[in-house]
């Protein structure tokens, strides 16, 4: 369809079905984000045949960090996402605008070398048409019109969302569709871990592909395990509430890389490569000479490893039985975990920049006066977002109580979306 045929299409009853499956009730009102998208296809490309593409953010229950090491995550894809409209241009050239990041940039897809920078928008995108080349697929010329509302440098994986986006473009305009959505994960992981160097797992990814509440188990990376974990927070009577904690991500990959070297690192003393080839017994029973070898941090992150695939399993079998309260008890305690264990809430040495540590702070206190409700840093650490459930006839007292200490807006109150990154005409 053109622009127009595409916006008269949103007008129709199936149109609206179609938003009202991503967005539920939202629908009517995200659908004048996609008028936007078409619209701003139309002022910068012309009107030409164009895809609707949706893509969400992420984000992390349990299981932090634990998914560079083939452990297990319980994740899912947030009611935040890019939207994009695209189309086949006949040449070589993809041209990107990117209105909520300000970019316009064009890549040449008959060279796609590394740049030196290792950083930035257009060398992971670069990074994405070189995996689909690697792995055999097509990669081909368009123009795409991207527009989002996913809290960047936050911690809920607006790099990913945009990278599945991608994937999911070249693979309805060039590849007819067939590429599975774990291919798109290992895709945004080779872009991330070759062209930005940094070395990050697969959970990120695979949260924004699926869609929904999914438990995840990265045993064998290749083709991890997906389970939906069928539960409504909200029927619970409670809010998943994000706090952006005023610092972002840019500056960190020093930090998140540390995080599965220092992993590594132990597993290497048992001649592994990843600690989920070993037992937490191994590590125990060798305490000292670990010590020696990787480091007492390092062994500290490894003990987090072990127990933190056990809070997976127990969250997945509280939320699966129903028993919210107990599910409430393992968010807090893998975010404790995070904290003692992990180490990933602040940036070792900077003494003065402890957002992460102040907001989980100032909301335990919150949480320790109603009695009940759970918080923990989300996904990286070290800076962006935290993560807190709160019953929902307190959350707008909480909202106003955060934002006080943390900044105006600096608290989201999010939901999971049930739908992951895909072309509108697939739903």
């Amino acid at each position: 369809m053109n622009i127009e045929e595409s916006r008269s299409f949103l007008e129709t009853a199936e149109g609206m079905k179609k938003l009202s499956r991503i967005y539920g009730q939202d629908g009517e009102k995200e659908k004048e984000r996609y008028e936007k998208v078409l619209l701003g296809y139309r002022d910068s490309f012309g009107d030409n045949e164009v895809r609707l593409f949706t893509s969400p953010g992420r984000t992390e229950v349990c299981g932090n960090h634990t998914d560079h090491n083939h452990g297990k995550v319980l994740a899912g894809s947030i009611n935040l996402d890019c939207v994009c409209a695209a189309g086949k241009n006949g040449s070589t050239k993809v041209n990107i605008v990117s209105v909520d990041f300000n970019q316009k940039f064009t890549i040449d897809i008959s060279d796609l070398a590394e740049g030196n920078r290792h950083t930035g928008t257009v060398e992971l995108t670069k990074g994405i048409f070189k995996a689909f080349e690697n792995e055999g697929f097509s990669v081909g010329g368009f123009d795409a019109y991207i527009t989002g509302n996913v809290i960047p440098s936050a911690g809920v994986s607006s790099s990913a969302s945009y990278e599945m986006l991608i994937c999911s473009i070249v693979n309805e305009l060039f590849n007819d569709g067939k590429i599975d959505v774990v291919r798109y994960a290992h895709m945004g992981k080779f872009s991330e871990n070759v062209y930005w160097k940094k070395a990050s797992g697969l959970m990120d990814q695979m949260a924004c592909a699926v869609g929904g509440l999914i438990a995840l188990d990265f045993e064998d990376p290749e083709s991890p395990k997906v389970s939906a974990v069928d539960f409504d927070f909200q029927s619970q009577g409670y809010d998943m509430v994000m706090v952006q904690t005023g610092k972002g991500h840019a500056d960190l990959s020093e930090e998140y890389s540390s995080i599965p070297s220092e992993m590594k690192k132990v597993a290497e003393f048992f001649g592994k490569s990843y600690l989920r080839e070993l037992c937490e017994e191994e590590l125990t029973e060798h305490i000292p000479e670990v010590r020696k070898f990787a480091g007492d941090r390092a062994v500290l992150r490894a003990l987090h490893f072990f127990e933190e695939n056990k809070k997976v399993e127990a969250a997945v079998k509280a939320l699966s039985d129903n028993d919210f309260s107990a599910a409430l008890d393992i968010i807090t305690a893998s975010g404790n975990s995070s904290w003692k264990w992990l180490q990933n809430v602040y940036v070792t040495g900077a003494k003065d920049e402890q957002g992460i540590c102040v907001a989980l702070a100032l909301t335990e206190i919150f949480l320790n006066r109603l009695g009940r409700g759970a918080c923990r840093v989300n996904g990286g650490g070290f800076a962006g977002v935290i993560q807190a459930f709160i019953p929902h006839e307190n959350t707008a007292e909480y909202v106003e109580y955060i934002d006080k200490a943390m900044g105006e807006g600096s608290a989201h109150v999010m939901k999971i979306r049930n739908v992951g990154a895909v072309c509108l005409d697939r739903i």
